[in-house]
């Protein structure tokens, strides 16, 4: 018996009869089986018990006076709060046109007179559980249906519900915000003939088109879509097919207005190019700034081929103004006066080259060829600091792809760097420049010096903007090297060796030959 109370305790069933035996034989049947019983004796009472209570099951006699129970059955079924109510017929009479007319009223059930009990019981149980069920299921699908809104409400994005000729099925708040109208005003529009200008020349290459026909989803940006007013705007948007089992039925678009999307790209975009600008311009002055403090060693490697041309000039003069010059011995001078021009132009173009603004774009760069023309330009430091470079390249070092001028200036710069180090040290050790392929597929460079070491906040500090060691250093060196590498594509960093001093390295793209592109 508890476990019917329980199932049953929020059936609510009404008795409906003229007849008070039939009542009372209807509430003793059903009186313990857990049911909130409600009773009435004639149709209007019926009526407004059944719209305040709502009850799962009315057990209706139809012959009643006034108003009978098919009468009752036609309004209970009209009415919404009591639609879903299981209308379960009583009678005696048993002829089939009187059980069709109460089916076609919307009665549920016909149960004869007199009444059996068990019957009454099963039917009624059988019922009741049907019409919870199916409130159950209808609340919950009022419950996700309400979810479901208010998902779609706060959604940012326009949302169609499309069939398959485009015509628009649903409209979300969204899609009505950004068209700039009422939801109600898209519902039933053309998809196409609303947002595209061109939907009567050429509808079959149209966005979103190929989905509602042929269930190809689509994912588009930056294709110029039209409000209600025919103004335009810049959109992304993806569609997918409504499928039903293998059945196409049309298409749900998700789309948004990307103008102000883009406005900020574009505005990205330009930041980064004036950075970029900003970048090459530091450091075109830092290489400016680099020859300065080379200068007065550029001038006395300048001066010195120039000089021994001179000379050479003056001993070639005094040759020729004796009666039989010696040509064997002319000619030589004339050859040295040559090789002296070739150095001092050679001394030049590294300069110019060095100073020049680099071009855009990378070039495939042979490390061991660029490191050796660094070196040479280095010498005026190594000379000035009474110190010494020794390159280690292997043989079979791989190209890189870089900037030449940007990497020069780096490597420059830490070779200088490690000569005034070792020189602060008092050691007679050489700088030590060295290549070699990492692990990760790139080329590493390190420069050895052989000075006191770095600080130990250095990994902190070192390479951040306007921090210097030097007493006259401005700061802007070692950021500008680490600048200059990652927009290599590569990186930059040190190490302290255990036998003293720093190894400052830098990594690069090893070129990819073209064959295997």
């Amino acid at each position: 018996m508890t476990e019917v109370v329980s199932e049953n305790s929020e059936v609510t069933v009404l008795l409906v009869d003229d007849n008070p035996q039939n009542l009372k034989v209807l509430y003793e049947t059903l009186k313990d089986k857990g049911y909130r019983l409600l009773i009435a004796n004639e149709g209007e009472k019926a009526l407004d018990l059944a719209q305040r209570h709502q009850p799962e099951v009315i057990l209706l006699d139809i012959m009643m006076p006034e108003m009978d129970g098919y009468e009752v059955c036609q309004r209970l079924k009209a009415d919404p709060e009591t639609a879903d109510c299981a209308v379960v017929f009583l009678s005696a009479l048993d002829d089939l046109q009187t059980k069709v007319k109460g089916f076609s009223l919307g009665g549920a059930d016909y149960i004869s007179k007199p009444f059996q009990s068990q019957e009454v019981i099963a039917r009624v149980k059988t019922h009741a559980r049907v019409i919870r069920l199916e409130r159950e299921l209808q609340a919950r699908n009022r419950e996700l249906q309400g979810d479901q809104n208010r998902i779609l409400n706060s959604i940012s994005e326009g949302i169609y519900g499309l069939d398959a000729q485009g015509t628009i099925e649903f409209a979300n708040p969204a899609a009505g915000v950004i068209m700039g109208c009422p939801i109600k005003d898209l519902i039933g529009r053309n998809f196409f003939e609303t947002h595209f200008a061109t939907a009567a020349q050429s509808p079959t290459s149209l966005p979103v088109n190929a989905t509602c026909r042929q269930g190809i989803a689509e994912n588009q940006r930056d294709i110029r879509m039209l409000r209600a007013d025919k103004t335009g705007f810049p959109a992304e948007y993806r569609s997918t097919p409504k499928l039903d089992g293998d059945e196409l039925h049309g298409a749900v678009v998700v789309f948004r207005d990307i103008t102000v999307e883009l406005e900020s790209e574009q505005a990205l975009d330009e930041a980064r190019e004036l950075v970029q600008e900003q970048r090459d311009q530091l450091a075109h002055t830092s290489r400016l700034t680099t020859m300065g403090e080379m200068a007065a060693g550029v001038a006395h490697e300048v001066n010195q081929p120039l000089t021994a041309i001179a000379n050479y000039a003056r001993v070639s003069k005094r040759m020729m103004a004796v009666e039989n010059p010696n040509l064997t011995l002319l000619q030589e001078t004339l050859d040295k006066i040559e090789a002296q021009s070739h150095r001092a132009s050679e001394i030049i173009r590294r300069i110019r080259r060095f100073m020049k603004k680099p071009a855009t774009g990378k070039e495939v760069l042979s490390v061991s060829v660029l490191l050796e023309d660094t070196r040479q330009f280095a010498e005026v430091d190594a000379r000035n600091n009474d110190g010494a470079i020794e390159l280690v390249i292997p043989d079979e070092l791989p190209d890189i792809l870089a900037d030449p001028i940007q990497v020069q200036q780096v490597a420059l710069n830490l070779i200088r760097n490690a000569l005034e180090a070792t020189r602060s040290a008092e050691s007679a050790l050489p700088v030590e420049v060295s290549a070699r392929v990492t692990s990760e597929g790139c080329v590493r460079v390190e420069v050895r010096d052989h000075g006191v070491g770095l600080a130990e906040d250095a990994e902190e500090n070192l390479f951040l903007p306007f921090y210097t060691t030097k007493d006259e250093g401005m700061g802007i060196g070692l950021s500008t090297c680490r600048s200059l590498i990652q927009a290599q594509g590569g990186d930059i960093g040190f190490e302290r060796p255990e036998e003293g001093g720093t190894r400052f390295f830098f990594t690069l793209p090893v070129a990819i030959p073209s064959d295997t592109v």
